[in-house]
């Protein structure tokens, strides 16, 4: 199992946009992705399950991924998350 704290860096915080680019890429994986806030843990392949999260500018979320492919899926979103989601 990878963890990986990642704060979201765009102002525009995880909308629908964001939300598709995450579930698109770790639909890639078959390890299983999870965002986690608070007591609130998502699957991060469900667009749904990632918008209503609601995470804004700056708020941290935990990435957790488990599977055959777990560290090069935890990288790969890792750098979504620090690329800004190409929107800034």
């Amino acid at each position: 199992m990878v963890e990986k704290i990642l704060t979201v860096q765009n102002r525009a915080g995880i909308h629908a946009r964001p939300a598709a680019i995450i579930a698109q890429t770790a639909n890639k994986f078959e390890s299983e992705v999870t965002l986690i806030r608070d007591d609130a843990e998502v699957n991060a392949k469900s667009i749904m399950g990632v918008i209503a999260m609601g995470a804004g500018y700056n708020t941290q979320l935990t990435l957790r991924v488990e599977g055959s492919d777990e560290t090069e899926a935890a990288e790969v979103i890792e750098e979504l998350f620090n690329s800004k989601f190409e929107e800034d």
